[in-house]
């Protein structure tokens, strides 16, 4: 009977404990599962992990290797800067030198345009006097001479001529004037005396100090007499002449026209021009 009291009481144990383990049994199947799925997790974390670390071990590469070719690049853009500054120093070597030699050069370049100015002036105080010593000559040609001299010194003034050039001419007029007094010359041309009476006369210029003439008649005779009054030089003929004078004066006449054999003429000093009145 106990037996029998006791069997319901076993089976409600069985009955429990079937219960619980299969409670448990699925507990620890939730366990595995669980387990399985960290160990899941675990190994892509794991993945994840080793895939960071390759990551970073390519970026720690790449991070080496920009810094060396960084450093190489510093370095050749280093000794680039270094040759470009060796090379502007000696560009600004070369170009002061040049600079130098072109103020030496313009240095230079301003004396001989200082001398050429002061020969220039030179050229034109020379030229001037010439004008005035033509200007004060007996009047044969005298204008055109004239106007020879003033044009040089215009062109000398204003720069048409060259120092060289204005030089060549000063040298050919001062060669001419000399040539001028140097020189016995005659001419027949009509001559206004000094009463205002047209004559035809042979002229006899000796030099740039004496002008003389005849009629072509024989019976007129004059010579020039030069006057300076208030710094002006004026030239006018003296026609009263004496006898002795009337016969140097046809004489010269007749020698230089070859109607007398060559001789040395002895003219009156009163015929000299130089001295102003007799």
């Amino acid at each position: 009977m106990n037996k029998f009291k006791l069997l319901p009481l076993a089976l409600l144990v069985l009955a429990l404990s079937v219960t619980a383990y299969a409670d448990r049994d699925s507990e620890i199947r939730d366990l595995k599962l669980e387990k399985d799925k960290l160990n899941s997790e675990i190994q892509k974390l794991n993945r994840q992990i080793a895939s960071t670390d390759s990551m970073l071990k390519a970026d720690d590469n790449r991070y080496k290797t920009l810094q060396q070719r960084y450093k190489a690049d510093t370095e050749r853009r280093r000794s680039e800067i270094d040759s470009l500054n060796a090379k502007i120093k000696t560009v600004a070597g070369e170009l002061q030198t040049e600079r130098n030699k072109q103020a030496r050069a313009k240095n230079r370049s301003d004396n001989v345009a200082a001398k050429r100015k002061a020969l220039r002036e030179e050229l034109a105080g020379i030229s001037k006097r010439l004008e005035a010593q033509v200007a004060a000559t007996i009047p044969w040609e005298r204008e055109t001479r004239l106007d020879r001299v003033k044009s040089l010194t215009r062109d000398i003034e204003s720069g048409n001529a060259s120092e060289e050039e204005s030089f060549s001419r000063l040298k050919s007029l001062v060669a001419e004037e000399t040539k001028f007094g140097d020189e016995v010359a005659i001419i027949n041309s009509p001559l206004t005396r000094k009463n205002g009476e047209l004559i035809n006369a042979s002229i006899l210029r000796i030099g740039n100090q004496w002008m003389v003439y005849s009629d072509e008649n024989g019976t007129v005779f004059g010579s020039l007499v030069r006057k300076s009054e208030d710094g002006k030089v004026t030239y006018e003929w003296n026609e009263e002449l004496d006898l002795e004078e009337r016969a140097a004066v046809k004489l010269a006449i007749e020698v230089k026209q070859a109607k007398k054999p060559p001789q040395i003429v002895k003219l009156p000093v009163s015929l000299s021009v130089a001295r102003g009145d007799k």
